[in-house]
């Protein structure tokens, strides 16, 4: 299709349709509507061959996602914030029962009060559902790690959330290329569940366990979620040989190799800070940027690697740990890298909550205060 000019919505949206997704059900919410309105409008023209549901919820959505997913079919949602969280209790099931769902989340502040505005607090609430978490932070990233998801989901059996910015990413209009759908084939072909409901050959599913048995499964999904980062790294690089577009794997490194002290944020701030970089290197300031792009499996050999021989590590969190100080970011890191690396200083600094609105110079100001410091 070559590059086109529209928004981080529609580039998931057309994501989908090249993926050739068998069955998408949702429901709409600011700022994710956008996407379920152009999947239905696709499907409407024909255009896009997949079974649309417009369910009366989040947690229907949810439902019918695992039980499409159960049914052999590739499957895809969308959501935002209160609909995330009213999906909880299923996203437990999509990961327990090891279905490759594929969302799309677009991070908005949670209530109460209301915002409609970005931070992470939504999505970093589920971290411990069992689904792998990607955090983009550009409009190519949003398109290409759908893709990817879906190869990833496929490979590992487990669900997938992909994370953007919302209106920062998800309503702004930016270029971005959109695959021939020969190579989007060539990379993602036709989904073969390993195991699918039959009504000709039924089966127990999610059935009632004792205490022998219900911890290997829990000890199952774990080594599953953690032995899923090679699979991550080699479909990066697969996709990457395959488009030339390459958003880095896990991290993705600015002006590192040099740098005294680095800067780690993710999401559309971690784009922004690029240039918060340059103008502190101007300063004489040796610093540099890490943007997480993986949260969860958390890469923390990889982090620990990237950090090794630094003075200092900066997290910049977009949420708040409650009831432990700093960030949720900052409080992965701490437990990351306990034992790794003991000599680096670690400093924190929570900002862009509610979608306060985090241009470059106001984070390099925070950067340099805590440089000060």
């Amino acid at each position: 299709m070559g590059t086109v000019l529209d928004t981080g919505c529609h580039a998931v949206a057309m994501a989908v349709c090249n993926a050739k997704v068998d069955v998408v059900a949702a429901y709409p919410i600011t700022p994710q509507t956008s996407i379920v309105e152009a999947i239905a409008e696709m499907v409407e023209k024909g255009t896009m061959a997949t079974r649309f549901l417009p369910v009366e919820g989040e947690h229907s959505a949810m439902a019918a996602c695992t039980a499409a997913s159960a049914g052999g079919a590739r499957v895809f949602t969308a959501t935002s914030s209160q609909g995330l969280l009213y999906m909880h209790e299923v996203l437990h099931m999509a990961a327990g029962g090891r279905l490759p769902v594929v969302m799309a989340n677009v991070n908005r502040a949670v209530f109460p009060p209301w915002s409609i505005y970005v931070d992470h607090q939504d999505s970093l609430a589920q971290r411990d559902t069992g689904w792998l978490q990607f955090y983009c932070a550009s409009l190519q990233e949003i398109y290409d790690t759908i893709l990817q998801a879906f190869k990833i989901a496929e490979t590992v059996s487990l669900p997938v959330m992909v994370n953007l910015d919302g209106f920062i990413l998800s309503h702004a209009s930016m270029p971005f290329f959109v695959q021939e759908q020969e190579v989007v084939d060539k990379f993602l072909p036709p989904f073969e569940p390993s195991w699918v409901l039959d009504t000709t050959n039924p089966n127990s599913f999610g059935n009632v366990t004792d205490q022998s048995v219900y911890h290997l499964y829990r000890k199952m999904l774990q080594e599953a979620i953690l032995a899923s980062l090679p699979v991550i790294k080699n479909v990066a690089k697969e996709y990457k040989d395959l488009t030339g577009f390459w958003h880095g794997d896990t991290f993705e490194p600015y002006k590192t190799d040099d740098a005294e002290v680095l800067v780690l944020s993710m999401g559309s701030m971690a784009a922004e800070v690029k240039s918060s970089i340059d103008m502190l290197r101007k300063e004489g300031h040796k610093v540099g940027a890490l943007r997480l792009r993986l949260f969860r499996p958390f890469p923390a050999d990889d982090l620990a690697v990237y950090v090794a021989g630094k003075k200092q590590l900066i997290v910049l969190d977009r949420n708040h740990a409650f009831g432990n100080e700093g960030g949720i970011l900052f409080n992965e890191v701490k437990a990351a890298l306990f034992g790794k690396n003991n000599e680096i200083k670690l400093a924190n600094k929570i900002m862009g909550i509610g979608g306060m609105d985090l241009n470059w110079q106001t984070m390099a100001a925070e950067i340099r205060a805590l440089l000060e410091d």
